[in-house]
C-alpha cells in the first residue's frame, strides 16, 4: 500500500502507485516501517536514533525542512546543468531542454493523477512545473518496487538509484525527468533529505511485511507518503499573510501524508492480504481479538467492525491536523492539496457504506462524487484562510 500519494503533496501525491497491485505490496504497507526487526534503522535520518519514538525521529526530520526554507535562498546562484554529459540522444535542442523536461512530467502527471493535475492548473507555471517534477521522481521510486519489474529490483538496485539521486542533486541529471528535479531543486529550498528516506522506505518493501505496533506503522507511512508533504511545501510557498509558524505548516503536510497512507492501506486490506501481507498493528488486531488468520479469511466480523472503526478515526484525525495547515499555503497551491484531502477521505466514507468490507470491495470515490468534491475544494482554496490562534 505504498504509495506515492500525489495526495501526498502537501501531501498531493496519493500513492505513487497508480494502481495497488503488483507489488501492491508497497500499497500495502510494505514501506518502511519495518525498520526496527529490519535492522536499517541507523542508516536514515529519520531513524538515528532507535531508542526514541518514530513521531520524534521524524519531527527532527521535520525541524530540519523548516529550517531551510527560513534561511532562505538556498543557494547564491542557480545550479547549471551538465546537459552535453547527462542527457544524450534526446533529439531536443539545448535551448529547449528544460521546457521539454518538464512537459514530459506534466504529461505523466496529467496520466496517473488527473484530479491533482488539474489542481496544479492554478499554480504559478513555475511551481507547477516543480511539482509535476517532484511527482515524477515519486512515482518512478515507487515503481522499482512496486512495478512490473518489481520482482528483479534488488537492495543493489536501490542503491544505484540513490547516487543517481545524489547526482542530479549536484546538478547532474540522467534522463528528462531527473533534469527537471534537478532544475527543480536549484531553484526552492528543497533538502536531499525526504527523497532519501522515500528510498529507504522502498527498500524495507522488499523486505517486511508487518508491523508491530502503531510506532512501526508511523514510521513506515512517514517514509512512503509522509516525505512526499515535506518535499512540496518549500514548492507550493506560505501565504503571505499566514502567521503560522513554517514547522506547523510541515506538520500539517506530514500528517496529510500520513492520513492519505493510513486509507490506503484500509482501503486494500484484502488486496494486501491476499499477497500474504499484512499493514495493521499487530498490537491493536491482538487487543481487538484478532489475527492474521481472521484477515486471510476475509470475514466481516462484529470484532473487525470495531477495529476498523477504531482505525477510520484515527485516519480522520490525522486529516483533520493537515486541515489546519492548508489555509497557511499560497492561495494559488491550495486547491490541489484541497482536493487530494476530500477524496481521500471520502474513500473512508466508502468503506463504512461498503459495511466495513474492504476484504472483498474495494472503496472508491465515484466520478461523481470526484466531480462535486472539485468545486467545493476550489471555494475552500480561495476563501481567505483565518489564521488559527493554536498556530
Amino acid at each position: 500500500m505504498s504509495g506515492v500519494n500525489a495526495n501526498s503533496l502537501l501531501s498531493p501525491m496519493p500513492r505513487i502507485s497508480s494502481s495497488s497491485s503488483s507489488s501492491s505490496s508497497r500499497s500495502n504497507g510494505c514501506k518502511r516501517l519495518s525498520l526496527f526487526s529490519c535492522g536499517v534503522l541507523a542508516s536514515s535520518a529519520a531513524v538515528a536514533n532507535p531508542s526514541r519514538s518514530s513521531e520524534e525521529r521524524v519531527y527532527e526530520v521535520v525541524l530540519k525542512q523548516a529550517a531551510l526554507v527560513r534561511e532562505l535562498p538556498k543557494r547564491d546562484g542557480e545550479t547549471a546543468l551538465d546537459w552535453d554529459k547527462t542527457i544524450q540522444n534526446e533529439g531536443i535542442s539545448d535551448g529547449n531542454l528544460l521546457d521539454e523536461a518538464y512537459s514530459r512530467c506534466g504529461e505523466v502527471c496529467a496520466e496517473y493523477a488527473k484530479t491533482f493535475y488539474l489542481g496544479t492548473q492554478l499554480m504559478t507555471p513555475e511551481r507547477r512545473r516543480a511539482v509535476w517534477a517532484i511527482y515524477v521522481w515519486c512515482r518512478r521510486t515507487d515503481e522499482l518496487v512496486d512495478g512490473p519489474n518489481a520482482s528483479h529490483i534488488t537492495p543493489k538496485a536501490l542503491e544505484r538509484w540513490e547516487k543517481r539521486l545524489t547526482d542530479l542533486f549536484e546538478g547532474r541529471a540522467y534522463d528528462m525527468y531527473d533534469a527537471a528535479l534537478s532544475d527543480t531543486v536549484s531553484k526552492y529550498p528543497v533538502d536531499i533529505q525526504p527523497f532519501k528516506d522515500m528510498i529507504e522506505g522502498m527498500r524495507l518493501d522488499l523486505r517486511k511485511s508487518r508491523y508491530e505496533n502503531f510506532d512501526e506503522l508511523y514510521l513506515y507511512c512517514y517514509y512512503v507518503a509522509g516525505t512526499v508533504g515535506l518535499m512540496s511545501v518549500p514548492v507550493m510557498g506560505l501565504a503571505p499573510e499566514s502567521k503560522a509558524s513554517v514547522e506547523s505548516v510541515y506538520n500539517a503536510a506530514l500528517a496529510l501524508g500520513l492520513a492519505n497512507q493510513l486509507t490506503n492501506i484500509l482501503r486494500d486490506v484484502g488486496e494486501d492480504a491476499r499477497r500474504g501481507r499484512v499493514y495493521l498493528p499487530q498490537d491493536e488486531l491482538a487487543q481487538a481479538g484478532l489475527c492474521d488468520d481472521d484477515i486471510f479469511r476475509g470475514k466481516v466480523t462484529e470484532k473487525w467492525r470495531s477495529f476498523m472503526k477504531g482505525q477510520i478515526k484515527r485516519a480522520r484525525m490525522f486529516f483533520d491536523e493537515a486541515e489546519k495547515g492548508i489555509g497557511e499555503l499560497n492561495g494559488a497551491s491550495r486547491w490541489p492539496v484541497w482536493a487530494s484531502l476530500m477524496l481521500y477521505k471520502q474513500i473512508l466514507d466508502s468503506i463504512e457504506a461498503n459495511d466495513y468490507d474492504n476484504f472483498t470491495k474495494r472503496a472508491y470515490v465515484g466520478k461523481a462524487k470526484k466531480l462535486l468534491s472539485l468545486p467545493i475544494a476550489f471555494g475552500k482554496a480561495v476563501v481567505a484562510p483565518q489564521i488559527s490562534k493554536m498556530w
